[in-house]
């Protein structure tokens, strides 16, 4: 009896290339070799779990070996972030006001600053509550990071 699974995990495999190719992680990456490695098992005959096995401890390989020194190596060819100097370096260490509870990335929020209204985020574990006087400590394309005063 001919096994159709090694088309399943090829089209895995592909599609996981096609993420791969979106998000530049290097996560989906080492699962589309584990999907190819188990296309290859597939190819003989052997049980399904045995094919995901491979599957598995090739992506885990992948992922704990490799992914950090190609995460390195893509970073050092990015090379250093761009800046525009005097853009929104003045931003920072300014006094804003937060016009309802800012969270983290998941849970923005929004601060007036410079009678302007931004979207906000915060480090600060549990947010910061609506109306406090925050101060901008990084600026991240058009979102503010506050953070409470010190002291305060």
């Amino acid at each position: 009896m001919v096994s159709w699974m090694w088309v399943v995990w090829l089209l895995a495999g592909l599609v996981l290339v096609g993420m791969e190719v979106h998000t530049q992680a290097f996560y989906a990456l080492f699962l589309a070799l584990g999907a190819f490695a188990a296309t290859v098992v597939a190819l003989f005959p052997t049980e399904v779990w045995l094919q995901a096995v491979v599957a598995a401890a090739v992506a885990i390989v992948g992922t704990l070996a490799v992914r950090p020194t190609l995460a390195r190596l893509s970073a050092r060819h990015l090379g250093p972030k761009l800046t525009m100097p005097g853009a929104s370096d003045n931003l920072v260490g300014q006094a804003a006001l937060t016009l309802e509870p800012v969270g983290d990335e998941n849970h923005p929020g929004h601060a007036r600053l410079f009678n302007e209204k931004w979207l906000a985020v915060t480090t600060n574990p549990g947010g910061v509550p609506a109306h406090q006087q925050v101060t901008v400590v990084e600026v991240r394309g058009t979102t503010l990071v506050v953070a409470p005063p010190k002291g305060g």
